[in-house]
């Protein structure tokens, strides 16, 4: 597996308290945009992401964007 899976056309915008997030960039977790797990034995690794404020946050969920983990639009870009 080369690319992600792409679990989400949009983003997963979610209320984040303060602490260590790890985002899933394989797009195969069951509990996106969270890592857990289902990208052993791949190339992929989830990206650890720490919130020091609490805030609204737009996980990517294409798992495409230029500023993983966070969503820069590029879900709108990606073939249909």
């Amino acid at each position: 597996m080369t690319d992600p899976k792409i679990p989400s056309r949009v983003p997963y915008v979610l209320d984040c308290k303060p602490g260590t997030y790890a985002w899933c960039s394989c797009g195969m977790s069951k509990k996106q945009p969270y890592c857990d797990g289902s990208h052993a034995g791949t190339s992929f690794v989830p990206k650890i992401e720490t919130i020091t404020e609490a805030k609204k946050v737009a996980w990517c969920g294409c798992k495409h964007a230029k500023t993983k983990p966070f969503c820069d639009g590029s879900h709108s870009k990606l073939p249909k």
